[in-house]
């Protein structure tokens, strides 16, 4: 009987601590779960391109002449000598023209040059010295073509003075008129082998010993 009521008497404390300790067990608030940090976004991977190298620039093409020079704009010199005093001058004229120095005038009708493209360069021009006599009246005393290269293909034949050309400044044009002018680059070759066959080299005639005397 004494373990009996040892054991009630157990049970009764038991049951009042239980009692006591579930307010404080409800009062107890469970910790509030942690926020996860915000984290910085991780840039995505980036790819580096080799950068293409700009193509090279072509300088446009001059244009091509087309015209000659016409003959009252060209220029030519001519030289001018006194064989008495040994004097000479350069005279600078355009087709037209005419100087006059003292009792002597020169004239010029008209200057050429051979284009770049002729295998022979000459320099000429049509020249007229024109002299005053004894007389007070002007002769002529040349009229023709003088070339700077072949002075002795016309000759001036006067005793005081001498007229020869020295230059004349035109332009050419840039082609002949049958000339086809292909503009741009040329284009690469393709690399093919050429399918034409070659010729077969001829065999060696073998000797015939019978025919060797």
């Amino acid at each position: 009987m004494r373990r009996a009521a040892i054991i009630g008497t157990a049970l009764v404390i038991g049951a009042g601590l239980a009692w006591q300790a579930a307010p404080a067990l409800q009062n107890v608030t469970e910790p509030a779960a942690e926020t996860p940090k915000p984290t910085a976004p991780v840039p995505a991977p980036t790819t580096v391109t080799a950068a293409k190298p700009a193509a090279p620039k072509v300088a446009p093409e001059p244009p091509l002449t087309k015209a000659l020079t016409p003959m009252a704009q060209r220029v030519a010199t001519i030289g001018l000598l006194n064989k008495r005093n040994g004097l000479w001058r350069d005279l600078t004229m355009k087709p037209g023209e005419a100087v006059r120095i003292g009792d002597v005038v020169v004239r010029l009708k008209a200057c050429e040059t051979t284009a770049p493209w002729e295998q022979e360069a000459y320099t000429g021009a049509f020249v007229q010295l024109i002299v005053l006599g004894s007389d007070d009246k002007w002769r002529k005393a040349f009229s023709g073509w003088l070339f700077k290269e072949s002075p002795s293909l016309n000759v001036v034949e006067h005793p005081i003075y001498d007229v020869w050309a020295k230059a004349c400044t035109m332009r050419h044009p840039d082609t002949g008129p049958q000339t086809t002018v292909i503009r741009g680059e040329p284009k690469a070759s393709s690399g093919k082998a050429s399918k034409a066959r070659k010729s077969a080299e001829p065999e060696a005639e073998s000797a015939d010993d019978s025919n060797v005397i």
